[in-house]
């Protein structure tokens, strides 16, 4: 009998762990500081929710303040290690009026960032991977069942924020000059132009050759 109650006990905690292992980032509460538009910050667990251009803080209470309340935002993402950077940067989502939303910067250089937006896809192949993130690449674990972490990405430059069309003739247009140095890099490290890790590091090795 002891061996038959044990056996469920595994069992319900395995279903614990599985069920936190498949949830999104922006589900999960992280350590971390805000960065108010009044210059203050705070501090405790963050979780965001880039759909609502929201992000709340854990403290005694909830908090919740608006992409409008907030300069940036940084998280640790303990699950899969790293300091994640999000800034409110006035765009229009919809049409032609601008409003503060929350960016993620992957990378930066005096000439050019890239940033992101992550987003819950429906993933019509069932099981699938989040892909390469950050500077880990070997950030992706099984996403639950008929949904997939997505990104929109988003270039930097003189000023403006470019979306990117995830076509690769697109990426020669938002980096300009090195057509023949960028493709001999991806081609040597096996680089793709639409996944968040190459990206980062295309645009990087950008930077560089811009400097």
């Amino acid at each position: 009998m002891n061996k038959v109650i044990f056996s469920v006990l595994l069992l319900v905690f395995a279903c614990f762990g599985l069920q936190a292992q498949n949830q999104f980032p922006s589900q999960i509460w992280h350590k971390g500081n805000i960065f108010l538009a009044d210059g203050q910050t705070v501090s405790g667990l963050v979780k965001y929710d880039l759909d609502n251009n929201v992000v709340q803080l854990q403290t005694e209470t909830v908090t919740t303040f608006t992409a409008s309340n907030v300069s940036n935002f940084e998280i640790y993402d303990e699950t899969y290690g790293g300091i994640r950077k999000f800034y409110s940067l006035p765009y229009a989502l919809n049409g032609d009026y601008e409003v503060p939303i929350f960016f993620e910067v992957l990378t930066q250089g005096e000439n050019i960032a890239l940033l992101c937006r992550e987003y819950i896809a429906t993933d019509n192949r069932g099981m699938n991977n989040w892909g390469p993130m950050a500077m880990n690449p070997f950030w992706g674990q099984p996403s639950p069942i008929g949904y997939r972490l997505a990104f929109n990405y988003y270039f930097f430059k003189n000023g403006r924020l470019e979306r990117y069309s995830l076509k690769k003739k697109d990426l020669f247009t938002m980096l300009p000059g090195y057509d023949n140095e960028i493709n001999l890099f991806m081609r040597k490290n096996r680089l793709e132009h639409d996944k968040r890790g190459d990206l980062l590091r295309i645009t990087a090795y950008y930077n560089e050759l811009k400097n």
